[in-house]
């Protein structure tokens, strides 16, 4: 933790501070003492932090945008919501950033973002690196993998993970490992510019291992159930979501069992001074026996 004297003068931008990990994000610099600016689509829903602001500014919002970041030096930019256009509201945003002075965007990328990627969404996130690198402001890329918290969800109500990852490994990382890396670096943005980080938990699963785990968290029998590709277009088909949407539930599974998100980095250990946490410790506190 920083000395006050070294602590940003200028309030650090957050956004998603409403959702789960800007929300994190944000009260882990509020703790540290560091002046907040939350710009987010509903400041009512914004947390309440000792030295925050909530200003109302979605990413298509030009005008807002602006004067959100207004005087702002740095920027915690989480990712958009996954839809469509994502990759055109990243752009958006970044351009207003750049318009408006801001100095450092530190953004949640993802890990293995690629223009060839095999998760479709992280091409998304390698042409918003892209762009980011393009518009001349300092960066800092976070590549997260796959949430831990998350893992439950794949799951259907018969405790059956389905889908096309044969036996490849992920390496679920904890929202607050996350969090507690984009603290430190937020923090002191000078240090990390330029530098691209890969956050990992601290061992690469296969979805057997992982559905392992699952039951001794949980109490109950999970089990892994390998699918084609064929087959898991047709076992989603029926929710009746856009094709792009069908193509990164699938290609979730495609990335894993192409090796695209195995390999453990030192980076939460290096940036937060703790251990990345195992993946049944993240299920135990969250989704725990008393939480089925």
């Amino acid at each position: 933790m920083q000395a006050m004297t070294e602590l940003p003068e200028s309030p650090v931008v957050v956004t998603g501070a409403t959702g789960r990990l800007g929300g994190r994000v944000a009260r882990r610099l509020a703790e540290r003492g560091v002046p907040l600016r939350l710009l987010v689509r509903s400041p009512e829903r914004a947390p309440k932090l000792p030295g925050a602001t909530a200003v109302r500014g979605g990413y298509g919002d030009h005008d807002a945008i602006l004067r959100g970041l207004s005087g702002a030096e740095t920027v915690f930019m989480v990712s958009a919501s996954e839809s469509a256009d994502r990759l055109s509201q990243h752009r958006a945003f970044v351009d207003a950033a750049a318009e408006a002075g801001v100095q450092h965007l530190v953004y949640v990328s993802f890990f293995g973002a690629a223009p060839d990627a095999a998760f479709t969404l992280a091409r998304d996130h390698f042409h918003t690196e892209e762009h980011i690198r393009a518009g001349g402001i300092a960066h800092t890329f976070l590549r997260d993998n796959f949430y831990a918290e998350l893992v439950p969800d794949l799951m259907g109500e018969d405790g059956v993970i389905r889908g096309p990852a044969g036996q490849g490994r992920t390496a679920f990382v904890a929202q607050d490992d996350i969090a507690d890396a984009a603290a430190a670096i937020l923090t002191r943005p000078a240090d990390h510019a330029g530098n691209t980080y890969d956050l990992t938990g601290p061992e690469s699963l296969t979805l057997d291992e992982a559905a392992a785990i699952l039951s001794d968290v949980l109490g109950r029998t999970v089990t892994y159930r390998p699918e084609t590709v064929e087959e898991a277009y047709a076992s989603r088909a029926p929710y009746g979501v856009p094709r792009w949407q069908l193509d990164a539930w699938v290609s979730t599974y495609t990335a894993i069992a192409a090796g695209q998100l195995d390999g453990v980095s030192n980076a939460v250990p290096r940036l937060t001074g703790h251990p990345a946490t195992p993946l049944a410790d993240v299920i135990r506190t969250t989704r725990g026996p008393d939480q089925r």
